[in-house]
């Protein structure tokens, strides 16, 4: 039977259960430990999950267990967890989860849901996303370096045409780049936008550089997966925790850091635990807030040469 813990949260009282139960294991890392976090890093991470449906990626048995992912917002849920319908190719719609308050983060962190992913979009404006995004994926042996080269010549692009992007780590092996949109653009055109742009950095570095997810094709090189920009795809959200073997977190990064990790060839330097994010946000605050702010237009498709 499992032992349950009433806490006062935003006003809501909720019952959480097995707080000792170790998730992470070598690293010795609790239900409470992803909890306390979650609780802590909600300043800087609420506003990023603020109506943005998210899809739930359970650890019932931690990070080395069974896992599965929830797409639809479970009945059980509390009636003050709201909801954001998503079209599906299958049904009418999903109703996905919405944590927009901190009672709602622990809810979802209670049943284990370790990694948080969501859509670039905000309900209801479920065609708009907010904001163009690469995910880099290395293939063995590339690594996160390589996925550093990369990501400096996508920021290299924008620079061009006067755009801020900004980079995060995924919390896993790679990175990713994020250019701040905040208009009425569809995704039927970051697609294309970012498609594109994809395949012609692969034309300029064809042994650094893959646009295509053929797993075959991706040894030593880094996939720029350009397919996350689509209103039925979600992806690693800021300040989430991965599941991997110690609580590592999906990071911001300065561009200095970038270039310093390259320069440096120091890998290591762009892995960031739970810990070290609760630090960094105190020391350099929110590197990621313009993302979700900032209004930019898309150069024209025919920009990219």
């Amino acid at each position: 039977m499992s032992k349950k813990t009433e806490l006062q949260v935003g006003g809501k009282t909720l019952l959480v259960s097995n707080l000792e139960k170790i998730l992470y294991p070598e690293a010795g890392f609790t239900k409470a430990d992803v909890i306390d976090y979650y609780i802590r890093i909600a300043p800087v991470l609420l506003p990023y999950l603020k109506n943005r449906p998210i899809m739930l990626k359970r650890y019932p048995d931690g990070v080395d267990g069974f896992f599965f992912y929830e797409k639809q917002c479970p009945s059980h849920r509390p009636e003050w967890v709201k909801t954001a319908t998503v079209p599906s190719k299958e049904s009418e719609g999903i109703s996905y989860c919405v944590m927009n308050d901190l009672p709602a983060l622990v809810w979802a962190a209670n049943l284990a849901d370790i990694e948080l992913h969501t859509f670039l979009h905000r309900a209801p404006a479920i065609s708009r996303p907010n904001a163009l995004a690469f995910d880099l994926d290395p293939g063995a042996p590339a690594n996160i370096l390589h996925c550093c080269e990369v990501a400096l010549q996508l920021k290299a692009f924008f620079d061009g045409f006067d755009m801020q992007s900004f980079a995060k780590t995924s919390g896993s092996k790679g990175l990713q780049v994020y250019v701040p949109l905040n208009g009425t653009v569809t995704y039927t055109r970051t697609k294309e936008f970012a498609r594109l742009l994809a395949e012609n950095l692969e034309k300029q570095n064809p042994t650094l550089v893959v646009s295509q997810m053929q797993r075959a094709r991706r040894k030593g090189k880094v996939l720029i997966d350009w397919s996350q920009n689509d209103e039925h795809k979600t992806t690693i959200n800021v300040y989430s925790l991965r599941a991997k073997s110690s609580p590592t977190v999906s990071t911001p990064v300065a561009w200095k850091e970038v270039e310093q990790a390259l320069k440096n060839q120091k890998a290591d330097s762009l892995s960031f635990t739970s810990a070290d994010v609760l630090r960094r946000v105190k020391t350099k605050g929110d590197l990621f807030e313009p993302v979700f702010r900032l209004k930019q237009r898309l150069p024209p498709l025919s920009a990219i040469k």
